[in-house]
Formats: C-alpha cells, structure tokens, sequence
C-alpha cells in the first residue's frame, strides 16, 4: 500500500485533496495494492483527492488543464524514460517488444491525453451545477472535448459514450509493454535493489503484461518477484528510510501505540518525524518520495532518524513507556549478565547476531567494568556510588537497545 501510495502520490497536507484524503488511502488504493494496475488507474483517475491534487477537476474543453495527464504518462504509466518530447508523433519509433505500441509518448500524447479526460470532474457545487455538491466523482459531458483524438499510436473516434476515451487511453497504458516494465522496475526497486536485475524487470514485466486484465494482476507480478533467485540472493540490498525504520522499531519493541500513546505523544511523534523528512504521506511533489539509499543518506536524515530511534526507547506516557523493553527483558531474561541481554536483545531486533566486532561492542557498553559472562546486572535505576557497575543498569539497558536499532543491520532491509 505504502508503495502505491509513493507511485500516485497526493499530498495529505493539501488544502483541497487532504480532507478526502482517508477515502483515497482507504477506498482506491488499499483495494486493489495486490490487485489490478488498471482498475486502480480508472479509481485513481476518479479519486476526489486526484482531481484535485492534479487540478483534473477543472480540466474542460473551455480551459484544459494538462497536469493530470502529463503526470498520468510520466510518473503513474510510463516513466520519464520514456518521454520523446516534442516531436512528431507518426514518427514515434515502435516498441521493440511490440511494434503495435509506440516507443514512448510526446508532448502532443500529452495534449490529446488531457483532452480525453475533460469532464472527469467532482460534485463540489459549480456554479453551473450548485445542487450537485456532495464531493464525489461525476462525469459532465459538457465539459469534454469529443473531438477526434491521436495519442499513443492510435486513432480517438470522436463523439464516444460518455467516459470512453478515458477509459480507452487507460486500456491502452494498462497493456503497453512499457508500462509493464516501467511499473515492474519500480516494484523491484522497492523490494529487492536499488539497481533492479535487468532478467528479473523482463520476467516481471511478462507477468505483469499477460495478466493485465486479471484481478489479481499485482498479486501475480509480487509473488514472481519474491519467490526470485534475485529476490533472495540481495538480502540486505535495501536500505529503511526513516519511517520504515521507525516503524519496524515499534514492531521489534513490542510497542502498543494505540493504547500506549496520548494526543500529546502522538503529535510529538508527527513533529519529530517532521525532521526526518520522512512524515507519512507528506512529500510535496507528485513523484512520491524517492526510494534509494542514496536519497536518504544525508547526515540530518541519519541523525534525526537515530534521534527518534532514540526517542522511542526512552520516552513514557503517562508512566507507561512506548517501548517496553524493561518489561520484555525482566520476562525473558532471568539472568542480567551483559552478553545475554546483548544476545537477546540482537536476536529479537535483527533476527541473528551481528558481526562480532559489533557485538562486542555492546557488550563491553552493557557490562561497564563487570565481567560480560558472569557479572549479574540488577535490576535498578538508582545511583550506588560504591560500586560503579550498578548505575542507572535500566537507562543502559534501554541505550544498548537503542544502539542496535542505529545499527547498520537494522537500517538494512
């Protein structure tokens, strides 16, 4: 869902697309994320907060509005890759897997494309229609341009039903074959590499392409992808960005949000995120935010990420802390010593143990001046001055946790 939410991206903070912007995540993408790429391109298309956020809804024959469908081409289909330019579209090479496509789209399919969906509008109380207002899709047939259109290699006949050449423009990106590798390429940018396998993009983009009018179309592409030899000999290849990171941190921690957390601590944690530049659903262009290492590999991305990180694991509301790590330790670790806490608490973030250079390193920061194999910790947070081993052992315990989840191996994926 997350994924989608980047490739059709839509401001929440939007002041015309934010309000109905549960109805977006809730009712056209969450639906069809393991579903089909061109149901969910129609529901996009249709999405109040789409129209708006890309300016369709006031897209008519009077005064087209070519947003929607530039980015419909460039971001949503088939990829800046695959933009020509302004030049003549008769002589738009074929696609070399299929010649019956064009190679790519140019400023004039951006044109024609946008022409295609006048009318695709919202019930928002227009002046020429004040009782419809109620925020839904409609469709105004006034407003469309049913002149004859030339775009992506074919012929628009004109005067169709009502919506038809949308929907045939949409028929006709779902089964491009640049599509399928454009869409492919980004999915396996996202869960295998930065640098997706050029064989695994070709087999991908064949599934993809022959289902494109199965329900279960996404669902077909994700489990070649995952089930892939590439797939499981790039473990580690990806890097969290910060709220992923954040996020798997909470599920590692054991951490209840929903009955742990105020409104206080809540808009906290929005703030803090903030820093990241990682807020959810906040990026302020239509691309979505970017999804490579390099992209998130700033020092202020790094050190806010830690910082919450670090934020998560020493912070209560109202006497019950966010990660409850001291109470996950005292019911699974009967023994304080240094390097069974380290053991457990590796095993229950990262899955396995980390390199043994790492280890010992947290190690030595769990036992202070005790011995790691022998020395029981207690089990206290008070100063005792005659002996250096048992002071604030809590807060420590809860560091060296921290320290795990600003690891390189838990930032990796």
């Amino acid at each position: 869902v997350n994924f989608w939410h980047d490739h059709f991206n839509v401001t929440a903070s939007d002041y015309d697309a934010g309000p109905v912007y549960v109805s977006y995540q809730r009712d056209v993408l969450r639906p069809q994320a393991f579903g089909n790429f061109r149901v969910m391109l129609e529901e996009v298309a249709k999405s109040t907060s789409m129209l708006y956020y890309l300016d369709n809804a006031s897209n008519t024959r009077a005064g087209p509005n070519e947003n929607f469908a530039r980015e419909l081409l460039e971001l949503h289909t088939l990829g800046a890759e695959h933009y020509l330019g302004f030049m003549d579209p008769f002589q738009v090479p074929p696609d070399a897997e299929d010649p019956s496509y064009p190679a790519g789209y140019t400023d004039i399919d951006v044109y024609e494309t946008a022409s295609a969906f006048t009318g695709w509008s919202v019930k928002n109380g227009h002046w020429q229609y004040p009782a419809e207002n109620d925020g839904n899709f409609v469709y105004r047939q006034a407003w469309h341009d049913a002149g004859p259109k030339f775009l992506l290699g074919r012929m628009f006949y004109p005067e169709q039903p009502a919506l038809k050449d949308g929907r045939d423009v949409l028929d006709r990106l779902a089964s491009h074959p640049g599509v399928a590798r454009f869409i492919c390429k980004k999915i396996i940018r996202r869960f295998v590499s930065d640098t997706p396998d050029p064989a695994l993009v070709t087999s991908a983009a064949t599934i993809f392409r022959q289902n494109w009018r199965a329900a279960n179309q996404i669902e077909l592409t994700l489990r070649h992808i995952l089930t892939s030899t590439a797939f499981a000999q790039t473990w580690g290849a990806k890097s969290r960005r910060p709220f992923e990171a954040v996020a798997a941190a909470m599920r590692a921690l054991g951490s209840d949000w929903t009955l742990n957390v105020g409104t206080a601590k809540s808009d906290e944690f929005a703030w803090r995120m903030g820093f990241t530049g990682h807020a959810p659903y906040d990026w302020p262009a239509p691309n979505g935010y970017p999804d490579t290492q390099q992209a998130w590999s700033g020092s202020s991305s790094y050190a806010m990420t830690w910082k919450i990180l670090n934020w998560l694991t020493e912070t209560s509301d109202n006497a019950v802390p966010l990660a409850p790590i001291l109470a996950t330790t005292r019911a699974q670790v009967p023994s304080w010593t240094a390097t069974k806490l380290v053991d457990f608490w590796c095993q229950r973030v990262l899955g396995y143990a980390p390199t043994a250079a790492r280890r010992q390193t947290l190690i030595a920061f769990m036992a202070q001046n005790g011995d790691p194999a022998s020395y029981v910790i207690t089990d206290t947070n008070t100063w005792a001055a005659t002996d250096l081993k048992r002071h604030y052992n809590q807060e420590r315990l809860r560091s060296m946790v921290s320290l795990i989840l600003m690891s390189p191996e838990f930032l990796s994926r």
